[in-house]
């Protein structure tokens, strides 16, 4: 709550967000003479960044997984066949 201060305000309704209903921007006193068109663009882009999903760690953890898996398959392959050459 801001009590006793005027300032200029771009709220954005379209966040396309399931957390978000709103965001409300209050602009610095040293751009408010910047046009309106211009203060909404750079909010709304601010409010895109800000309600994008966060990206995947999925792949990333099953990538690596897999990777060591592999390792752990090529290692037991040499041993068995170090194993085998001493026979």
């Amino acid at each position: 709550m801001i009590k006793g201060v005027n300032h200029r305000v771009v709220e954005v309704t379209d966040t396309q967000s399931e957390y978000f209903d709103r965001i409300i921007f209050f602009v610095k006193p040293e751009h408010c003479d910047t046009s309106e068109g211009k203060i909404r663009e750079k909010a709304k882009v601010i409010a895109d960044v800000a309600t994008a999903p966060p990206p995947s760690r999925i792949k990333h953890a099953r990538l690596k997984r897999f990777i060591k898996l592999f390792s752990a398959a090529v290692i037991g392959a040499l041993i068995t066949a170090i194993i085998m050459s001493i026979k």
